[in-house]
């Protein structure tokens, strides 16, 4: 490094990833992009290997092929709260995250009516029902997050294949995957974030401003910090966690309030003289473009804001706290004073590790088209509005 990078020249990690951090974050990566192109992988529990495929993106043909391998004995899993609102299992309390269902498929089934179960939209749950299946919950659990990490709906096609037809699938360059690898991959990504790149970048409400981009060791999602002023790292710095939000910060949605925040932050931090803002590739609070778009057609026909994600079968909020915390760390904060409304935020940092040692309130005025949205925010999760 040289002098012109003064943050990457201090910066190391304070925690360090396992050391097979590598195996775990490529079989994932390769995972992810199989699933997205409408492929197969292969998914490894427990002494078991299942054929797995997204619901949402079966390419022609997967389905039969996956039906043939399996023995006939494939099955749908969709979340336990996707699976409610089909009316087909209760519903999780709202603080319990994650659990999956499984339906097994009649045979003959077509991708189509898949598709339909996964989407929010549908009306085919009838058609299925909970019951035993030969694949272990473990393994299904891992395969619903798998999709949620390829920012896919999270509904996903198992079968259970023997030891001849998982060879025949690796021949043909289907990718295996550890459900263990799965599960631990947004803390292993997060605990392998390195700054990579550092530049000064004079902003409208802040001059004095540098970017330091942050990346995790299998070059996947990253994350980046824009620091304002010169912090002390001896003392807490003013700091706001700001998940990416492409319609309201880039393209001044009024549907939302996070292009306020986001610039209300800036200015705000510029004022005052220094502090931090860590800008998080967490769209639509963990559940990726796409899928956010879906949820305000739901929010459209009524529903509210974290309504319409539990339709779609997501939490309320997937976000997770573990990469804002380790970039602070390298950058050499342990306290921070936390620009924001969300008891979430600062509850998530305190677990990581980062002392908050007072929330400071970060409040704009509504719209108009978003006072529906903000009343949610105060009134389901407890925001400070």
């Amino acid at each position: 490094m040289t002098e012109a990078n003064p943050i990457l020249l201090q910066s190391q990690p304070l925690t360090e990833p396992p050391a097979d951090a590598a195996r775990v974050l490529r079989a994932v990566d390769l995972a992810v992009a199989d699933l997205r192109r409408g492929g197969l992988v292969l998914l490894e529990h427990a002494g078991q290997t299942a054929a797995l495929a997204a619901a949402e993106a079966l390419a022609p043909g997967i389905l039969e092929r996956m039906s043939e391998l399996a023995g006939h004995k494939l099955v749908l899993v969709l979340t336990r709260r996707r699976a409610a609102a089909l009316g087909l299992a209760e519903a999780p309390p709202p603080e319990v995250r994650g659990g999956s269902v499984l339906l097994p498929i009649p045979e003959g089934s077509a991708a189509a009516l898949l598709r339909e179960l996964a989407d929010p939209g549908a009306k085919a749950g009838a058609l299925l029902r909970a019951a035993p299946a030969a694949i272990d919950q473990g393994a299904a659990d891992a395969a619903v997050e798998l999709t949620k990490l390829a920012r896919l709906l999270p509904a996903a096609v198992m079968g259970p294949v023997g030891p001849r037809a998982a060879a025949l699938l690796r021949q043909e360059d289907v990718h295996s995957v550890e459900a263990a690898a799965i599960m631990a991959y947004q803390v292993t990504a997060a605990q392998s974030l390195r700054p990579v790149a550092e530049a000064k970048v004079p902003l409208a409400n802040a001059e004095n401003a540098r970017i330091i981009a942050f990346r995790p060791s299998d070059g996947g999602v990253g994350h980046v910090a824009i620091l304002i002023g010169d912090p002390d790292p001896a003392q807490p710095v003013l700091a706001r966690l700001h998940s990416e939000c492409f319609t309201g910060d880039l393209l001044g949605s009024l549907r939302c309030d996070c292009g306020d925040q986001l610039r209300g932050a800036i200015a705000e931090i510029a004022r005052v003289g220094s502090g931090i803002v860590l800008y998080l590739a967490q769209e639509g609070r963990g559940i990726g473009l796409a899928n956010k778009l879906r949820a305000y057609t739901l929010q459209d026909a009524g529903l509210d804001t974290y309504d319409a994600n539990e339709q779609l079968g997501f939490d309320a909020d997937e976000r997770v706290y573990l990469p804002a915390a380790e970039m602070l760390r390298q950058l050499g904060f342990g306290r921070v004073r936390l620009l924001t409304n969300n008891p979430e935020k600062v509850a998530a940092l305190t677990r990581c590790g980062i002392a908050v040692v007072e929330r400071v309130p970060h409040v704009f005025r509504s719209n108009g088209h978003n006072e529906r949205y903000l009343r949610s925010k105060a009134t389901r999760l407890g925001h400070w509005l």
